[in-house]
């Protein structure tokens, strides 16, 4: 399965706008316990006293959780910024001093106000393409600050449909927020970064994907929860400083001339459109031919206006958190991202955002729910189910 997405405003084909075709404001049952999450959340901020906390947020369903958020902010004895409304409207009491002097400002302009930002939390609602969100970015750039991604949407079917946000997935979405053993997952994903290192990986599907790569010493995300400051100044790029609630994957940008083989598509939209039998050849992290059974079209139309970042690989990530995984029971769904045990993201496009350095500003995300992971010798998911 394809998806794609657009995590830091990179400029490619869309992708955010795709993601968010389904907005969780409209769904009308409440069905999520505020002040736990709240809870969680905070937790995971990891605040210390006079630390300067931000939300940045779309008015609607998640009001509530802003007020809580900030509530627990306060408790914590760190500063509360107030929230910043990205759409025209503003819930009564979001304002304070600080949002107002941000409102209706251009991102050049917001960025020196945000400098002394300690924590943004990009609520949801908010994305790449809004001036506050695009400004905080250019600080963690600088090194500086960390966010919280809490977006509450991505989650997909199995032939790329983007869902809406159900009482359902709301319940999954916040189970992993409540439950996921952080210690464990953490623990886990540092294995793994450990396997990477000095090895060959090796990824191949049922339909005919077999692709290896190596990771040199390039930096390996690890999106574990931890949202504290000490861990944001241990990062190597940006998404090291871009903390996802839920948690869960294992992002990594491969030495680009490592990267050879073949990746098999299963049926997926491109440039809106269906395309069947898609199959890639990597040599040196670059597409070098491709065959496709339908859809050619819409496939070098895509590759056409993506340029060369669209025959470039760009990442590998591996969801690690079985809180997130693909339900067994069911209509079968990808949650949050892929970043549920087991599922893997090949994408293609610019990756400078985790130490690549691939540029262009197009990102595709490829969804892989049945692959095998091998590193060295050691398999480490088959068929989809996350071994070690």
């Amino acid at each position: 399965m394809l998806g794609r997405h657009l995590s830091s405003g990179l400029l490619g084909a869309g992708l955010w706008i795709a993601a968010q075709a389904v907005s969780p404001h409209s769904v009308a049952a409440q069905t999520l316990d505020w002040q736990r999450v709240s809870e969680a959340l905070v937790e995971r901020m990891a605040l210390q006293p006079g630390e300067r906390v931000l939300l940045i947020a779309g008015p609607g369903r998640f009001d509530p959780l802003v007020q809580e958020l900030r509530d627990e902010i306060k408790s914590a004895g760190a500063i509360d910024l107030g929230a910043l409304s990205v759409a025209d409207t503003t819930p009564a009491g979001w304002k304070t001093d600080f949002t107002r002097n941000l409102q209706g400002k251009s991102r050049a302009d917001m960025e020196p106000l945000l400098q002394d930002v300690d924590l943004a939390v990009m609520m949801p609602g908010a994305n790449p393409s809004d001036p506050a969100y695009g400004a905080m970015q250019d600080v963690l750039r600088g090194d500086r600050g960390r966010t919280i991604h809490f977006h509450w949407v991505g989650a997909y079917d199995l032939t790329e449909k983007v869902l809406e946000i159900t009482p359902e997935i709301d319940a999954v979405y916040q189970r992993a927020i409540l439950e996921t053993d952080y210690g464990a997952l953490a623990a886990s994903q540092r294995a793994f970064e450990e396997a990477l290192r000095g090895r060959k990986v090796r990824v191949t599907t049922p339909a005919g994907t077999d692709l290896q790569f190596e990771i040199g010493d390039r930096p390996v995300t690890r999106q574990d929860g931890d949202a504290s400051a000490a861990r944001a100044e241990q990062g190597r790029n940006l998404i090291d400083r871009e903390i996802e609630l839920p948690a869960g994957a294992v992002r990594m940008a491969p030495v680009e001339g490592t990267v050879a083989g073949t990746i098999v598509f299963p049926p997926s939209q491109w440039q809106g459109e269906r395309v069947e039998g898609l199959t890639m050849r990597f040599v040196g992290g670059k597409v070098v031919s491709y065959d496709v059974d339908s859809g050619r079209e819409a496939v070098e139309a895509e590759l056409e206006a993506a340029g060369e970042a669209g025959r470039s690989f760009r990442e590998f990530v591996l969801g690690m958190n079985p809180l997130l995984a693909i339900p067994e029971d069911g209509d079968a769904w990808i949650p949050y991202y892929g970043y549920g045990s087991g599922v893997v993201r090949l994408s293609l496009g610019d990756n400078r955002e985790l130490g690549g350095l691939v540029t262009g500003g197009y990102v595709r995300w490829n969804f892989f729910p049945d692959a095998t992971v091998t590193v060295g010798n050691d398999v480490w998911v088959r068929n989809g189910k996350l071994l070690r």
